[in-house]
């Protein structure tokens, strides 16, 4: 199988993670993947999008995409999904502020509906569901690669 890329640029905003959603969504359909491994994948995404767009940039960023002044690129997230035999490989580029999520410790479950909270269980998800994730800094932008394995069938 030859390698395939698929790639999106969005502006940070409210409308980012739904037309990511809908990008993977046309990739799955075309590739044929299964319910199981489309559910994963874009449960991730939106995660990582979600995380992207709600605290990589301030309130003005999202604001003024596209007119900042200076040498200060506007806003943006950059979206790779790369098919390979047995594997997908989604990169999530942005320039925002530098954060690595993989160096997140992991929220400890709750033992009860009594001490469980809202919120906070994104990254458990991501890492229950991903083969690997990793992160890297590179010419001020943010590389997110989340990747699953597909040798096991499920694609």
């Amino acid at each position: 199988m030859l390698q395939q890329t698929d790639t999106l640029d969005l502006s940070p905003g409210v409308h980012a993670v739904r037309s990511a959603t809908r990008w993977l969504a046309s990739i799955s359909d075309r590739e044929r993947w299964s319910a199981a491994l489309a559910f994963a994948l874009t449960l991730c995404v939106d995660e990582a999008l979600t995380n992207v767009v709600s605290y990589a940039f301030s309130p003005l960023d999202a604001m003024t995409a596209g007119r900042r002044s200076g040498d200060q690129a506007p806003p943006s997230i950059h979206l790779r999904c790369t098919l390979l035999a047995q594997q997908v490989r989604i990169e999530i580029i942005d320039n925002g502020r530098s954060y690595d999520v993989t160096r997140t410790a992991p929220l400890s479950l709750a033992q009860s509906l009594d001490e469980a909270r809202i919120g906070g269980l994104g990254l458990h998800l991501m890492r229950h569901y991903l083969s690997d994730m990793s992160y890297r800094r590179h010419e001020n932008k943010n590389h997110l690669t989340l990747i699953i394995n597909t040798h096991d069938g499920a694609t």
